[in-house]
């Protein structure tokens, strides 16, 4: 998180401004892959990459050399192509992967597609395979779900609702998971909880609703030294939406984000009234219970914004392959 803010410098910077490459800078995804690419070279290698591959080196000859294809098994939408060059450097200075035409994160792939290829010492390749596709395959596949949801959530007409990850993520993984995300067509909420104030059931847990008015006010204000990239405030029922909606704090709502948590079809469009009512300017987010059969309802009701934690923690992996074209067998 550290290289987050020195990245960030000041934290409003918005990520869903931002092209695929630009972002995963913006992130630190660079350096979260770097401390990865560490981490899985030792749970494969011992300590420091020591005492290394056992199988390659009894069966596999110091000279021999290696050329294999990234493919796809079945379709998807690639995440984590721009991590495989970092993720290499860490188990061998002399792989090469090289993307193939026509294919980047965020674009979509068949079954069969060749996504890139590996090159390097026959040894080298094979210690690598492993990490490069539980990597690959794990971002993609929440690419993949991201787009299902997308194209979901638009089934039964255009919605002003844009669809948004949580941080429902794998530890350590976070920056990545939600690049994929975004290469799915999705986009960032809170990176984590440095970046942006987000009051939750707990927070408001012992706040009487006579008084939730006041202590929203109270908390934007003392929010806004933070310089947050937005102050947002989660409601359970229609009551908490109107005393948080008519908080204001220089004359302007308090809250940006209202989250409306496990609220039907029915109460969404009470909600989004209510909004447009009393604070025109205050996004609407949806969440909870919203899955791919749910969220073209929720959609249609006219929030803004809909968030699913399913994304990074439901996603299953695309099956990729790593298939050699040439490789030298015998030590």
């Amino acid at each position: 998180m550290l290289e987050i803010r020195r990245t960030l410098g000041c934290v409003t910077v918005d990520f869903n401004k931002l092209s695929l490459p630009s972002l995963f800078r913006a992130l630190g995804a660079p350096q979260a892959t770097r401390t990865l690419a560490g981490i899985a070279r030792d749970e494969d290698l011992g300590p420091g990459g020591r005492p290394g591959d056992l199988t390659s080196a009894v069966a596999i000859s110091p000279r021999g050399r290696a050329r294999a294809l990234l493919r796809a098994r079945e379709p998807g939408v690639a995440a984590g192509l721009m991590c495989v060059p970092i993720l290499a450097a860490a188990f061998s200075r002399s792989l090469r992967f090289t993307l193939h035409p026509a294919v980047r994160d965020g674009v979509g792939f068949r079954a069969g597609q060749t996504l890139g290829t590996l090159q390097g010492p026959a040894r080298d390749v094979l210690t690598f395979e492993r990490t490069l596709l539980n990597l690959v395959s794990r971002l993609s596949g929440i690419a993949s779900l991201t787009r299902a949801y997308n194209r979901a959530m638009c089934s039964k007409g255009s919605v002003r609702a844009r669809l948004f990850d949580t941080r429902k993520t794998t530890p350590g993984l976070r920056v990545l998971e939600k690049y994929a995300v975004r290469c799915g067509g999705g986009f960032c909420h809170r990176v984590g909880l440095f970046d942006a104030v987000l009051i939750k059931d707990n927070h408001i847990a012992s706040v009487p609703l006579w008084d939730l008015k006041s202590w929203v006010e109270s908390t934007a204000r003392k929010a806004k030294l933070l310089r947050p990239r937005f102050f947002e405030v989660e409601v359970d029922s229609v009551d908490q939406l109107g005393e948080v909606l008519i908080a204001r704090v220089g004359g302007r709502p308090a809250a940006d984000i209202v989250l409306l948590d496990n609220m039907g079809p029915k109460l969404l469009c009470r909600a989004v009234d209510m909004r447009d009512a009393l604070a025109p300017g205050v996004e609407l987010e949806a969440s909870g219970g919203i899955n791919l059969e749910t969220i073209a309802a929720a959609a249609a009701t006219g929030v803004d914004r809909i968030s699913v934690g399913a994304l990074t923690h439901s996603a299953r992996i695309v099956d990729l392959g790593l298939d050699f074209q040439t490789r030298q067998t015998h030590a």
